[in-house]
């Protein structure tokens, strides 16, 4: 007789400290001002994170052995070019698809997600977020409310 073992969702740990940027800034220029700003060592990880299709987002990471603590940084969009056949006058033409890792929250341009840091170094990492350049605001985001966690979870 066979037995069959499932896993329950039940046992990933989806306990972790998330931070929503807004900003309008590059992948690289966000995780270098964070780095400069927040005294870390974010570098960008060998294979973006791959959903649906096509979708690529990149993930910067580093893993503070000293404190225990794992930084990653996300950006929640991703944009593609598409083809798209036309017998008018231009020809063809492109369209841009955008999708959102984490759906519910569209405005949202990067998340950076903590593991294994506690509330008041969070909150300080918000205050030094929110003085780098070309930063809208930063602020904590309760990762339990959202619907798409899972996506951040890898």
């Amino acid at each position: 007789m066979l037995t069959t073992h499932r896993i329950s969702a039940d046992f990933f740990d989806d306990s972790f400290g998330l931070i929503a940027i807004h900003s309008n800034l590059e992948d690289y220029a966000m995780a270098y001002g964070i780095n400069s700003n927040c005294s870390l060592y974010l570098k960008r990880m060998g294979n973006d994170l791959h959903l649906d299709e096509s979708f690529f987002f990149s993930v910067f990471d580093w893993e503070d052995e000293i404190n225990d603590v794992y930084w990653t940084l996300i950006s929640n969009s991703c944009t593609i070019v598409e083809a798209v056949q036309s017998n008018g006058l231009f020809g063809n033409d492109s369209s841009y698809r955008t999708n959102h890792l984490v759906k519910e929250r569209k405005e949202v341009d990067y998340f950076l997600k903590v593991d294994g840091a506690d509330e008041t170094a969070l909150e300080q990492k918000v205050k030094a977020i929110n003085k780098i350049a070309k930063v809208v605001t930063a602020y904590p985001v309760e990762a339990h409310t959202l619907k798409s966690k899972r996506n951040l979870i890898f």
